[in-house]
């Protein structure tokens, strides 16, 4: 588990890797591979678990994913 605190009540978290590139302490750059996906406990296959948290509560990620321009 990789957990990204982006300041401002805002945290990420990234499960079931495979391998981290990073250290707890590592800044972070957008773009930058901070984990291999990987599966672990009862998955079925390679996956990534993904949580937006907001002041401590889970958010609905898809308030930011920005859709892909042609």
């Amino acid at each position: 588990l990789i957990i990204i605190d982006h300041g401002h009540g805002f945290k990420t978290y990234y499960g079931h890797t495979s391998k981290l590139m990073v250290k707890a302490g590592d800044r972070v750059k957008r773009g930058q591979v901070i984990a291999l996906m990987g599966t672990s406990g009862h998955s079925t296959g390679y996956h990534l678990h993904y949580e937006i948290w907001q002041n401590g509560r889970v958010v609905n990620p898809m308030r930011f994913v920005k859709a892909q321009e042609d």
